[in-house]
């Protein structure tokens, strides 16, 4: 949700709206696109100002299971699911004029 809100958006507006998203995810994947401006910007790729966000997709992770224990012996299992997050940003090139 917190991605789907980003994709495609230039980047001074997209860590806008994460900075005003009260969502404990918003958080990670602003400290996720800043790095992210932070590399292309260290490959000379361009200034912040002019960069969109390329591509932002959330894949499944592993899931790491737990068990908890219950009364009389018995166990029930907890699944602690995580997540890959991939975000890229791009400069629009030269001739792009639309």
């Amino acid at each position: 949700m917190v991605v789907d809100m980003i994709r495609g958006q230039q980047v001074p507006r997209a860590l806008a709206m994460l900075r005003l998203t009260p969502r404990h995810a918003a958080r990670v994947v602003e400290k996720l696109l800043r790095s992210a401006v932070a590399n292309a910007e260290q490959k000379e790729l361009g200034d912040s100002e002019d960069m969109w966000v390329s591509q932002a997709i959330v894949n499944c992770g592993p899931i790491y299971k737990r068990f908890r224990a219950r009364s009389m012996g018995r166990a029930n299992s907890i699944q602690k699911r995580t997540s890959h997050i991939t975000i890229a940003v791009a400069v629009p090139s030269a001739g792009a004029g639309k």
